[in-house]
């Protein structure tokens, strides 16, 4: 953008064209300040959602992110456009952990990850529109170069909103907050049954007795977040939304423009598009390979296809530096890329964090994963002009970077086996009991519910003193078959036993 570059230089010189821009420093700030304000955001989404409720507190995040977008419309010098990126990313921060604690909480469990998954398949097609308005408004002599592009913002605002105004709280808000009729209320409305129907009342019943378990079994202060099987699932919750952002793809969406005008790609905007395309549509095959598939299979046929993708990008690019082969190369294998990404790690990564955490510490915990995502998004973000650049104090890896990238993919295959359990089919309350009995994620895959936790409670509630509150999964478990065999309805019989890990 000619205009924007020329309004927003503080005088420095561009030795490639010998035109007004901004430094490496001053590109590194107003990129990465969004990301700086969606960190903060995402971690005070928690506390939003906690007290205002999931819908409320997107309605509010929103608001939020008004303010940040009229900043930047209005700005006409980098300091008040800097100032609008970060509320911007503050509202983006918040908006991005309660969108998927939303969706997670109200979604059926046999759509569940395909539901979760739109949330990525909105963010490409964002990112799609925003690299069609950037393309037909960059070369405009005026400040519609970059007040438009921004400006449209107001309108995903606008939906969001209405949207929020029409769709219920979640029923898990309301049972957290102990108000069962309005849980039983909205549960009707998600699930299209009176209130009174067997299958709704059961649902509602297993949401109930799993909160009153798991805080039967501790608090739910941002401490306790890091204790036993909790604080287990949040160091793997924040570890996948770090290595989903050191994979690199936000290297391709954020400075792809310019790095491939520096490869020698003479269109570099219309290479951003034709990858914003296959990452759009690319998207759509991960929506349905999440539930036929499942989470682990899928996060590593995505590490390894990234993997192989970005050797070759930097092998080719490091070999033959500005050749058209080259270039050919690299357009083609930065789209398997971007299918590789938008397939598995783009929506799954968001399925699996939404899936992980029990209603009394959800919230809590899925704004520090959005969090760590955020925060390895913006040291990306501020650190790739020093990487990739040429000139003074830059390392100029050029295609070399993508070695890192390709480093950290080979580390996301291994993270998945070692870490990732198989959550396909289960609800909520089920991944629950998946952590209490299982604890080897490579087993996960052949895990099956034996027992609801309204049995849970039962049991619980029948033995006396602290001996009740202390009883394990699996000893509450062998209990209820012993009573389900003595009244021969199919408990455990013949020698038959509960789950083993």
């Amino acid at each position: 953008m000619p205009y924007w570059r020329n309004s927003f230089s503080t005088g420095y010189i561009n030795p490639k064209d010998q035109k007004l821009d901004v430094t490496s420093s001053q590109s590194s700030e107003i990129v990465s300040l969004l990301s700086a304000g969606t960190f903060f955001g995402a971690l005070t989404a928690a506390p939003m959602a906690d007290m205002l409720g999931r819908r409320l507190g997107m309605v509010a995040s929103t608001g939020v992110f008004t303010i940040g977008v009229i900043l930047q419309t209005a700005a006409t010098a980098i300091p008040l456009f800097v100032a609008g990126r970060f509320f911007a990313g503050f509202g983006v921060g918040l908006i991005s952990a309660i969108i998927p604690l939303y969706q997670s909480e109200t979604a059926p469990k046999w759509i569940r990850g395909a539901v979760v998954g739109c949330y990525q398949l909105a963010i490409t097609i964002g990112l799609l529109i925003a690299a069609i308005v950037d393309n037909a408004t960059k070369d405009r002599n005026d400040t519609g170069s970059y007040r438009i592009p921004i400006a449209v913002q107001f309108a995903w605002a606008i939906i969001l909103v209405v949207g929020m105004l029409i769709l219920p709280e979640t029923p898990r808000f309301f049972i957290k907050q102990g108000k069962n009729q309005n849980a039983a209320r909205s549960l009707s409305r998600l699930r299209r049954l009176d209130v009174d129907h067997p299958a709704l009342i059961e649902e509602l019943a297993e949401i109930q007795a799993n909160h009153e378990y798991e805080l039967s079994l501790g608090k739910s202060t941002y401490i306790d977040c890091f204790k036993g099987t909790i604080g287990k699932r949040l160091a793997t919750g924040c570890l996948l939304q770090a290595l989903q952002q050191l994979t690199g793809v936000n290297f391709i969406f954020y400075y792809g423009t310019s790095f491939f005008a520096n490869s020698g790609i003479s269109n570099g905007f219309i290479v951003t598009v034709i990858t914003n395309v296959v990452n759009v549509c690319s998207t759509f095959p991960g929506l349905y390979l999440v539930e036929k598939w499942g989470r682990r299979p899928l996060l590593l046929f995505g590490a390894i296809g990234m993997f192989v993708c970005q050797m070759i990008i930097a092998s080719v690019g490091t070999a033959l530096p500005g050749s058209n082969v080259a270039n050919k190369v690299l357009i083609a294998f930065v789209c398997f890329y971007i299918y590789f990404f938008a397939s598995s790690w783009g929506p799954v990564a968001w399925v699996v964090t939404g899936e992980l955490f029990p209603l009394k510490s959800r919230a809590k915990c899925l704004s520090m994963t959005t969090a760590s995502n955020w925060l390895l998004n913006w040291a990306i973000a501020y650190s790739t002009p020093y990487m990739v650049n040429s000139g003074p104090g830059n390392a100029n890896l050029q295609s070399k970077v993508f070695f890192v990238w390709g480093g950290f993919c080979l580390i996301c295959a291994l993270f998945v086996w070692a870490m990732i359990y198989e959550t396909k089919g289960l609800s909520l309350e089920q991944v629950d009991e998946l952590y209490g009995k299982c604890t080897k994620a490579w087993k996960s895959k052949g895990f099956r519910p034996t027992i609801s936790f309204a049995e849970v409670q039962e049991v619980r509630g029948s033995v006396s003193g602290a001996g009740g509150r202390h009883m394990s999964l699996a000893d509450i478990e062998a209990d209820v078959g012993r009573k389900k065999s003595v009244v021969g309805d199919g408990g455990f019989m013949n020698g038959e036993k509960p789950y083993e890990v």
